[in-house]
């Protein structure tokens, strides 16, 4: 999710770390636990929903690299190549990520590569690894004009009370129109705007079971 320099280190309930974003007055992930949440919303239920060799991943709300991160070692794991695109209009310092405990708690051995997403250069395409592609782009949504061919789309903008301009129908067509066929979209909200801006664009939607903490989360597939 989107933040600013404004920002504190907290612990969530799994043990991993989220950041507080004052002026927002939100945290970037889900107090119970944000290792947990993004594996179940942003892997598990969209990198994972996707039968593909190669992918077109988008994120928006580049945030703490989290989604990044597991998506990184997920491609790894099944040995699959990633394209992955990041906006972030506010993004976390390289200083600032270094503190954060998601490679010590997922992957000790993998935390330099965390470091490079935090530590390679906004606005240019960078491999991290072979077969992973990080373009991380430092921009207002309202502003950004993506690409075609998106595979999977994380969609973890502050929520519509902090951001209502980040979850309009008009910004949802852009993204509809910029999806490969049988992309998915997924989202921690679920709430019945969101849901029915998503349908009107013409995304199917489905509600799943959220991650401990949460009843339900969105996926959306065109």
């Amino acid at each position: 999710m989107g933040g600013n320099s404004g920002t504190e280190l907290k612990i969530t309930e799994d043990g991993s770390h989220t950041l507080y974003a004052a002026s927002f007055d939100e945290c970037y992930h889900s107090s119970h636990g944000a290792v947990q949440e993004s594996e179940h919303i942003f892997i598990r239920r969209g990198l994972l929903a996707v039968k593909k060799k190669s992918l077109n991943v988008l994120e928006i709300g580049f945030g703490t690299g989290l989604n990044a991160f597991l998506t990184l070692l997920e491609a790894q794991n099944l040995g699959i190549s990633v394209h992955y695109t990041g906006v972030e209009l506010f993004p976390v310092s390289v200083e600032q990520a270094m503190h954060l405990n998601y490679p010590d708690l997922i992957s000790p051995r993998n935390k330099d590569l965390f470091q490079r997403l935090h530590a390679v250069p906004w606005g240019v395409e960078v491999e991290i690894e072979p077969g992973f592609r990080l373009l991380k782009i430092n921009v207002d949504f309202q502003s950004f004009v993506p690409g075609k061919g998106f595979d999977v789309i994380y969609f973890d903008a502050f929520s519509p009370e902090k951001q209502p301009e980040m979850w309009t129908e008009e910004r949802f067509r852009l993204l509809y129109e910029s999806c490969s066929e049988e992309a998915v979209l997924t989202t921690y909200c679920s709430k019945g705007v969101v849901r029915r801006a998503l349908q009107a664009v013409g995304f199917k939607v489905e509600r799943l079971p959220g991650p401990p903490g949460k009843r339900e989360i969105l996926r959306a597939c065109k």
